[in-house]
């Protein structure tokens, strides 16, 4: 699947091994910019492995990450204007802050600089703070940090510190969370808890946002209140999204693209209605050999 000048990511003969084992062999594909893309597969497909890649928690063995970025220039990574390659921008000094802001946010703060967040399957919010507190302290990286500022409520740090609070109860009304702004997010229920987080990973303002399994323990309502809610980050706020999902009406219902994948490599590309009919994934969801007869 290639879209051209269109790509906002390009993900190119990406290998991950652990020890023996090689979670992912040569994966290649493309998210076009301002696209749903469904990365969707058996479980230990290795598509959470890929997500990790992405969000640099993992340094991937081989192949290469790059997010094109036509709207302002970055100097994360020294590359300007045109294309980012993520595996330069994470450095060996850099990977233990980098893993402690993945395991709170969901990537390293210099992928968040590049325009990545992404969620989590298992939820990690801070259950202890209320939900604006967590998508104020999601922005920390945004915010006019200055020591004396703060002690003397200067004007540029006042109005940092009102930008973020606006902000976050943006998102929050987009979530359908404004009643729920001075909860403790531990309190709240389990699909206010997974529209929190797809909240606080939007106010760091990403051009591309990674859920993972963002529909997992979630009942018919709530998931289509999710798919809304996916459409509407597209169509009305111009982020592309790539999720992991196993709900396939949920897939079906809301991508334009299905990467799929099957024991870390790539098995079909393509819409979702050439997809579902392929064979290959057919085989690999119901565990029948190509060509057989599945009646």
């Amino acid at each position: 699947m290639t879209h051209g000048q269109d790509n906002l990511l390009s993900v190119s003969n990406l290998m991950m091994q652990f020890g023996g084992i090689l979670a992912l062999n040569d994966v290649s594909f493309t998210v076009e910019s301002g696209s749903i893309t469904a990365l969707i597969g058996p479980n230990g497909a290795g598509k959470t492995t890929v997500f990790n890649c992405l969000t640099g928690f993992y340094q991937a063995t081989n192949g290469s990450i790059i997010l094109y970025n036509r709207e302002q220039d970055t100097n994360v990574g020294q590359v300007l204007g045109q294309k980012l390659a993520l595996a330069d921008v994470l450095q060996p000094k850099q990977r233990l802050f980098s893993k402690l802001y993945y395991k709170l946010f969901g990537g390293s703060h210099l992928v968040a600089r590049a325009g990545i967040a992404r969620t989590f399957q298992n939820i990690r919010l801070f259950r202890d703070m209320t939900a604006i507190e967590n998508l104020l302290v999601a922005q920390h990286t945004q915010l006019h940090r200055n020591v004396l500022g703060g002690l003397l409520a200067t004007k540029r740090y006042r109005a940092s510190e009102q930008n973020a609070l606006a902000r976050a109860y943006h998102w929050l009304e987009i979530c359908h969370l404004s009643d729920d702004a001075n909860r403790l997010a531990g309190e709240l229920p389990y699909g206010h808890q997974r529209r929190l987080e797809i909240a606080r990973a939007m106010c760091t303002q990403p051009t591309l946002i990674c859920l993972d399994e963002p529909a997992a323990g979630l009942n018919p309502s709530e998931t289509e209140e999710l798919s809304t809610l996916i459409r509407c980050l597209r169509q009305e706020h111009q982020v592309t999204v790539l999720l992991i999902e196993h709900d396939m009406g949920l897939v079906m219902q809301v991508s334009d693209y299905l990467v799929v994948l099957d024991h870390g490599e790539v098995i079909a590309l393509g819409d979702p209605q050439s997809v579902k009919e392929n064979p290959a994934v057919i085989s690999a969801y119901l565990g029948i050999e190509e060509g057989q007869d599945s009646a």
